[in-house]
């Protein structure tokens, strides 16, 4: 039996007792028979039509709910429930499925705008991206991924990745680089690969970025700076070996007997320029020939007293006497230690000061600071530029050579000015 049907058989059970008495009244009563069956007619559609109107007070309601259940579930939250308050229960159950719809709405469109705008920016953004179900087949693809692989999306969904020519990137680690034909020439491609899940069932989100473009706006980048310094340096030291040539060559050309003070003197130049520029060159090979580091075990406490002790200006202060181990190279670490050290003691020499040195654990590393009283920074854009310095007899490689030495160990070099007083301190991290 439905529930319209039980509701309608209560409803006529709640008023048979009525019903019953009625009868017995009249068909016991002194009435005529006329009497009896007009009243117990109207007495039975009376008890009818109140039984139905209680079943329609009760279901009307239900069946409004349902609709706006089902509309809801079909996606459409424009209609709402008539009567909803708050001061009875059906009100109440009406005023909540209107609530309901309200943010149920308000979800989709939110969803709605957050989807179009990921569209959007995955349809701009300059990554190749492609999305592959369980079976290795094509679900999503962008623009930069049509470019990639040369067709347009609605031909390549649904291909299996080893039919594009993409199965490698589903597999091996990631991320990693790998050189990839594009519009018919290799270029080196970063993938990076991630999981997620669509209707339940597993995808792979593969994302291809582009690094040839960098790293030759990089290489341009780099022979440029590198073009400029060379041509600095050697135009420094061929300026005066050309100038002495041609006055020499003049005299020569005139006749004239130049003395032997003159000639000792302008070959002198042109031997102290041309040495001057060959130890340049000495430098920069020594700077691109930066061996790869040989690690092993290295006591930090033994390496900087022992780098301390070979500075003779000036006495540097050890300020730290713990025991602590990293792993480097040792001749590597200890050339670094004596760059920093030579500095701080070249700027603490200016002002008197003194130079300490220092070293413990931080955050899953090892710290070691050289910190000195000079005074201080004033340029500091270009300490890491190769052959930049401020000395009159510096060689510009010294900090260069450093950080190069820092990074090959997965670590990192810095130097700032102290805020606790006057002077620079320097800041070596390495993984502990």
């Amino acid at each position: 039996m439905t529930h319209e049907r039980r509701v309608l058989v209560r409803a006529l059970l709640a008023g048979l007792p009525a019903v019953v008495a009625a009868v017995l009244l009249l068909w016991l009563g002194d009435f005529t028979p006329k009497v009896r069956w007009t009243f117990g007619l109207l007495l039975a559609g009376w008890w009818a039509l109140l039984a139905t109107s209680v079943s329609e007070r009760v279901m009307r309601p239900l069946q409004t709910i349902s609709n706006l259940l089902g509309a809801l579930r079909e996606g459409d939250y424009s209609i709402r429930a008539r009567g909803a308050r708050t001061d009875d229960a059906l009100g109440l159950a009406l005023y909540e499925v209107n609530a309901l719809a309200d943010v149920l709405r308000g979800q989709r469109l939110g969803a709605l705008e957050a989807t179009a705008l990921l569209r959007r920016v995955i349809a701009e953004v300059d990554v190749a991206i492609f999305t592959f179900d369980e079976d290795q087949r094509l679900r999503l693809v962008n623009r930069a991924g049509e470019r990639f692989l040369g067709q347009p999306a609605a031909r390549m969904l649904g291909c299996g990745a080893a039919e594009l020519g993409l199965a490698q990137c589903l597999e091996g680690e990631a991320p990693r680089t790998v050189e990839l034909p594009m519009a018919g020439r290799l270029g080196r491609w970063e993938i990076r690969r991630g999981a997620f899940r669509q209707d339940g069932r597993p995808h792979q989100l593969v994302v291809l970025s582009d690094l040839s473009r960098a790293l030759r706006e990089e290489e341009r980048q780099a022979w440029q700076r590198l073009i400029r310094v060379l041509g600095h340096e050697i135009n420094n030291s061929l300026a005066p070996i050309r100038s002495i040539a041609r006055s020499l060559t003049e005299a020569l050309g005139r006749g004239a007997t130049p003395d032997g003070d003159d000639f000792t003197s302008g070959l002198a130049v042109i031997a102290a320029r041309s040495e001057a520029l060959s130890r340049f060159m000495a430098a920069y090979a020594r700077l691109a020939r930066l061996p790869r580091p040989s690690v092993a075990p290295v006591d930090l406490a033994v390496l900087a007293r022992r780098v301390a002790g070979l500075e003779l200006r000036l006495p540097v202060a050890i300020c730290s006497d713990a025991p602590l181990s990293v792993a480097a190279d040792a001749d590597q670490l200890e050339q670094l230690l004596i760059n920093l050290v030579s500095n701080a003691v070249d700027a603490a020499l200016e002002t008197g000061g003194g130079v300490r040195l220092a070293w413990g654990p931080a955050d899953h590393a090892v710290e070691l600071t050289v910190e000195d009283d000079g005074p201080g920074l004033s340029e500091t854009a270009n300490l890491f530029v190769p052959f930049y310095t401020t000395k009159p007899a510096g060689s510009g490689i010294g900090l260069v050579l450093s950080r190069q030495i820092a990074e090959a160990h997965g670590g990192t070099l810095t130097l700032e000015n102290r805020r606790d007083a006057r002077g620079c301190v320097a800041r070596l991290v390495l993984p502990g």
